[in-house]
Order: C-alpha cells, then sequence, then structure tokens
C-alpha cells in the first residue's frame, strides 16, 4: 500500500474516519465525518507524525520552522517534527502561538523557535473546513516576523466548496493569500479506497460519489 492508502486505513482503524449519514456544522447531510478528536495515544501521535512528514517530504516543502496553531495544531507540528527529524534526517525548529501575548518573562506570541525575517514556515493542521485557522494565524505570524509561508499541511481535503462559494477552503486560502494547502489524502482518495478495497464502505460508495456530485470541487 502506498502512504496515502496507509493513511486512510488507519484513520478508519482508529474511528477518526466514519460513515453513515451525518449532519455538519454546515447543516449538509454527509456519508462521511472526520473527527481528529479521535487521536488521543502516544502511539496513534506518533504515526500520524510519520504520515505529516512523508507528505513533507514527497511535496519537497522546505521550511526551516513547522508552526502550529493552538490548540489542535500543537502536538501536530511537535510529532512531525520529531518525525521529520527520525525518519527524514531534517532537524526543523517548531513553534506554536499562545491565545494570549505573554507579557512577562521571555514575552512574546509564540513559544518555540523565535521567529525572523525572511524564515520560511510550514503550517501544521488537522483539516481544514473554512480556513479559519490560517486566517487568524497569518497576521499573527507577520506580527512576529516577515515570514515567508512556504505552505500549510492538513490531514484532509475535503474537496468541497464552501456554502456562499464555489471553490473549497483549500482552494480559497490560494485565491485570497497565496499559500499552497497540501494534505496527505483528498476526499477522492478515500472514495477510491473504498473502491480498491483498501477498507471496506462499498455501501457507501453511491451517497459518496452523490455527495461529490452535489458539493464537490476538482
Amino acid at each position: 500500500m502506498t502512504y496515502k492508502q496507509q493513511f486512510i486505513k488507519f484513520m478508519v482503524e482508529n474511528g477518526v474516519l466514519k460513515f453513515g449519514e451525518f449532519t455538519l456544522k454546515s447543516g449538509r447531510k454527509a456519508p462521511y465525518f472526520i473527527n481528529t478528536g479521535n487521536y488521543k495515544s502516544g502511539a496513534q501521535l506518533a504515526k500520524l507524525g510519520e504520515y505529516y512528514a512523508k507528505c513533507i517530504a514527497e511535496n519537497k516543502i522546505e521550511a526551516e520552522t513547522l508552526v502550529g496553531p493552538a490548540y489542535k495544531g500543537i502536538p501536530l507540528a511537535v510529532t512531525t517534527a520529531v518525525a521529520l527529524a527520525e525518519k527524514f534526517g531534517k532537524d526543523l525548529n517548531y513553534c506554536f502561538d499562545r491565545k494570549e501575548a505573554k507579557d512577562h518573562g521571555e514575552g512574546g506570541l509564540f513559544v518555540g523557535k523565535q521567529l525572523t525575517d525572511g524564515e520560511r514556515v510550514i503550517i501544521i493542521e488537522d483539516v481544514m473546513t473554512s480556513g479559519k485557522a490560517l486566517r487568524e494565524m497569518l497576521p499573527k505570524l507577520k506580527a512576529a516576523a516577515s515570514v515567508e509561508i512556504a505552505g500549510m499541511v492538513i490531514s484532509v481535503d475535503r474537496m468541497e466548496r464552501g456554502l456562499e462559494s464555489s471553490l473549497s477552503a483549500v482552494q480559497e486560502v490560494y485565491k485570497e493569500f497565496g499559500v499552497k494547502v497540501y494534505s496527505i489524502v483528498t476526499m477522492a482518495d478515500i472514495i477510491e479506497a473504498i473502491e480498491t478495497g483498501v477498507i471496506e464502505g462499498k455501501e457507501y460508495l453511491a451517497k459518496m460519489k452523490e455527495y461529490r456530485k452535489a458539493y464537490g470541487v476538482d
């Protein structure tokens, strides 16, 4: 199996990717649901970091520092940094933002690597629904230093248009900010994994494709 297929299987086995009938926050009725809150053990987190690291390596994203938006992005950035060092021999820095700037001690808005002008950073997140995390993070990064955003890495690209747009969240942030978003897998990869028997769920294929036809983007 490819690492993408392994990751899809990993999500299913850990109860992160589920099939059925779910009402999303958007109000849409979806035949699948992704709940990254089900990652909760050290072994899961270690494996997750390897998949993120593989995505960065495969796409040849060059940077000096990984940035994890509080709160979900914090452990993701840390485990990805560890995996990049152990599996790929790349020793990158990492940092994450505080919800409120600290006015004592070392101060500042970021914990970990203190950002400098010209530094290339990769933002690490779980999934992207609306691009809110990126929109909140960019001004914080620019306030800290004139950094260069090498990209953003997420686990799954839903390939789904927004409520008021013909573009997906991934496409919108690229159009608005010029930030390229890389995903470990896409919804098209998940559908293919069902079709090829990597994971079970052929009974949901028709509904998955109907949903993609109604709300999906390429």
